[in-house]
């Protein structure tokens, strides 16, 4: 097949694009890098700031936009997939979709059946959204959901989703809003019953040995503009306390806003990596971290894994919203002894190799691209 894999969420794409080719496709990614992050991608659609950064980015999306035609199958990273107002993808996603066959749409990052359906149904115990039934606010959020509801951010997630042929939900959190969908499609199909659960992709690394030490190297990598979003908040104040108390046996590194390359060097010489509180299953960050072996605190609720059909490798440190959670699992894990915590780092790569190993996961997509194109 020939496949197109266009937006790019955490090096998402790039891996499946591994996965895809592994399999003999013919596969072309083509996005903007992500931001400072700089991913890797056969077709540039970076942009960069200011009005003549608008203006060359428009030009050289119309430039591209013959390569982006005649695929047997294009799947979008997001319904937002290009760096424009929302108003100005309508037209060129109408585009896309008449020149090329089938259409998947990833349920990752925030749309408007995300933030929505998080914000007033609350399908989850936490979201971004809600607490139990407490509603949560945050800057982010706020934002976010101000953007996606009732805009032009909501007519393209709708647009996206009633042309689409499939749904892709990464993460648990990403199926429930969809799986609460009621709007139908093209062909007069609800939208939730296009909605597939398929892990997300890892590209297995070899197994990270860093040096020994007498201290737990714990690692904390975010975004700044995150912040309380995904609990960064309460795990840098649990690290901080952590780290006063026990300043002999623990170190603390940080890591925010660099190149992916950079990125990957610091989390390599650690041992456990903090990542998120909010959610149900771990995100491309936390995968990372697994695959090379590093103990991961973050979500792994059971439900993520019943999602995956995996009942006995279950590898991740999971924690609830709240300083106690993430308190205890990190002290548990400073005084554990070494050969627990290097039973536990092969325990994490295990959990990948199994469930989110690149070409894997290709086989579950390459099976969904055929019933698409064969339908």
């Amino acid at each position: 097949m020939k496949i197109l894999l266009l937006g790019e969420f955490s090096n998402v794409h790039n891996n499946l694009a591994e996965g895809l080719r592994a399999l003999g496709h013919e596969v072309t990614t083509a996005n903007g890098g992500h931001g400072w992050s700089n991913y890797n991608r056969d077709i540039d659609l970076g942009r960069s700031f200011g009005m003549w950064g608008g203006i060359s980015y428009l030009f050289r999306l119309l430039k591209a936009l013959p390569k982006l035609c005649g695929y047997d199958i294009i799947q979008l990273v997001n319904p937002h997939f290009l760096h424009l107002k929302a108003e100005r993808v309508i037209p060129i996603f109408n585009f896309l979709r008449k020149h090329n066959k089938g259409l998947v749409l990833c349920a990752m990052g925030d749309d408007y059946y995300y933030c929505y359906n998080h914000k007033h149904f609350k399908p989850l115990a936490y979201s971004d959204y809600n607490l139990g039934e407490k509603p949560r606010s945050t800057e982010f959020g706020e934002r976010a959901y101000n953007e996606c509801v009732g805009t032009a951010k909501e007519k393209l997630s709708r647009e996206v989703a009633y042309w689409c042929d499939a749904v892709v939900s990464v993460i648990y959190e990403y199926w429930a809003p969809y799986d609460l969908v009621t709007d139908k499609d093209k062909n007069g199909i609800p939208i939730r019953e296009k909605n597939h659960f398929i892990p997300l992709p890892i590209k297995m690394p070899e197994p990270v040995c860093p040096p020994p030490s007498d201290k737990l190297r714990v690692f904390l990598g975010y975004k700044k503009e995150f912040g309380a979003y995904k609990g960064t908040d309460i795990m840098m104040e649990v690290a901080n306390d952590l780290l006063k108390k026990y300043p002999d046996k623990m170190e603390l590194k940080l890591a925010s806003n660099i190149p992916f390359a950079e990125y990957q060097h610091m989390m390599d010489n650690s041992d456990v990596m903090l990542d998120q509180v909010y959610s149900y299953g771990p995100g491309m960050n936390a995968l990372l971290a697994l695959s090379k072996g590093i103990v991961c605190i973050s979500g792994g609720e059971a439900v993520n894994y019943e999602m995956m059909g995996e009942y006995d490798c279950r590898a991740i440190i999971n924690v609830t919203p709240s300083y106690e959670s993430v308190y205890t699992e990190l002290e548990r894990l400073i005084l554990m002894p070494k050969d627990e915590l290097h039973a536990l780092k092969e325990k994490s790569r295990e959990y990948v190799r199994r469930n989110h190993e690149c070409v894997k996961v290709a086989r579950q997509y390459e099976a969904l691209y055929k019933l698409i194109i064969n339908n």
